[in-house]
């Protein structure tokens, strides 16, 4: 080989390095969330647990906690948050068009979804699947029983396809009673309008809390009849910004799993377990290939708790909820919840 040839691939090569280890460009959407110093989020218009405001107007639930520990990775503050409620026909298109940086909003990862929307899907929230509520006075202790009943369900939702596919494969003739909003399907429910109301099970386990006159009066059946994967979207076409979201989430799961909460982030820092070093900023700078800085994710710990904190608060047994951890446990511990590792 020529000497010149030689001196040329050594040039190509150091080049390629040095890209390789450069620091992550922002991305036109944490560019466009730095500038107006707020985080956009697309939530719920009311669904308890997940995304619903107070009378005094302040957000709560696990997927506004996601959007909580995004601005605190971002912008250094988990109140720099904007919430915008969205009705489940108008979530997707809020996103396409810009009007929401994020859609954390109670939403099902399907090939569908991912594949023609111009959506990223990035990692689940919550592992969820859809059931049926009916009221103990009606008898019925199986979905199965519900042959040629009248079930109240939303539309532009998984929930009325899933609902069709199983009437279908089970020959139940059941005849879905359909509404637009979510307070609609609820009030047809329990006027009595419907035999049962089906949704995720976590969705109906939050309505028979808030909405029930006697939560005990109504019994969600034992069958899931669907997978539901629970999470953020953004945009397609900024990867970077997609990365962040993604790696916020992995982060508060790999916080759980090393033992960092809200309360012990910062005398963590200590610790000599070097991917303890990694999560919390003080051994490698993560952040630089996120185009952040490298208190990103110790930030977002500390504003939110680390995934387990999140989901007790929300969800969990203690909580109105009364949610089981079940598939949404640590890996190590039952569940299927699994970060990739953060190095």
């Amino acid at each position: 080989m020529h000497l010149n040839q030689v001196k040329v691939i050594a040039t190509l090569v150091a080049a390629m390095g040095a890209v390789l280890a450069a620091p992550a460009h922002a991305g036109k959407t944490l560019d466009a969330i730095k500038a107006r110093g707020q985080v956009i989020c697309g939530v719920h218009t009311g669904l308890a647990g997940f995304g619903a405001a107070d009378s005094n107007g302040k957000w709560s639930g696990i997927d506004v906690d996601v959007c909580r520990a995004a601005a605190a990775a971002t912008l250094g503050d988990s109140e720099k948050v904007k919430y915008v409620p969205l009705v489940a026909q108008a979530r997707f298109t809020a996103l396409q068009s810009g009007e929401v940086d994020m859609l954390s909003r109670n939403t099902t990862f399907t090939l569908t979804r991912d594949a023609s929307l111009g959506l990223t899907q990035t990692a689940v929230v919550y592992y969820d699947g859809q059931g049926f509520m009916v009221p103990v006075k009606s008898k019925i202790k199986s979905a199965k029983q519900l042959k040629g009943q009248t079930v109240c369900v939303q539309s532009g939702t998984t929930t009325e396809k899933n609902l069709t596919d199983f009437s279908k494969a089970n020959k139940l003739s059941i005849k879905p009673v359909v509404f637009e909003k979510l307070d609609a399907v609820e009030g047809a429910y329990f006027a009595g309008r419907c035999v049962a109301y089906t949704t995720d099970a976590s969705g109906l386990a939050s309505v028979r809390n808030k909405s029930a006159k006697n939560p005990a009066d109504h019994l969600i059946l034992p069958e899931l009849i669907s997978k539901e994967p629970l999470g953020p979207m953004v945009r397609r076409g900024d990867e970077e910004w997609a990365a962040i979201v993604k790696w916020v989430i992995y982060g508060l799961l790999e916080a759980e799993e090393y033992g960092i909460t809200q309360a012990n982030a910062d005398q963590m820092k200590s610790s000599t377990d070097p991917v303890v070093g990694r999560i919390l900023g003080t051994t490698d700078d993560t952040g630089k290939l996120l185009g952040l800085d490298k208190e990103w994710l110790a930030r977002a710990i500390k504003a939110t708790g680390n995934y387990g904190e999140i989901f007790e608060r929300n969800v969990g047994p203690k909580s109105a909820l009364q949610l089981p951890r079940g598939l949404n446990n640590l890996w190590n511990k039952g569940g299927i919840q699994y970060a990739p590792p953060i190095r």
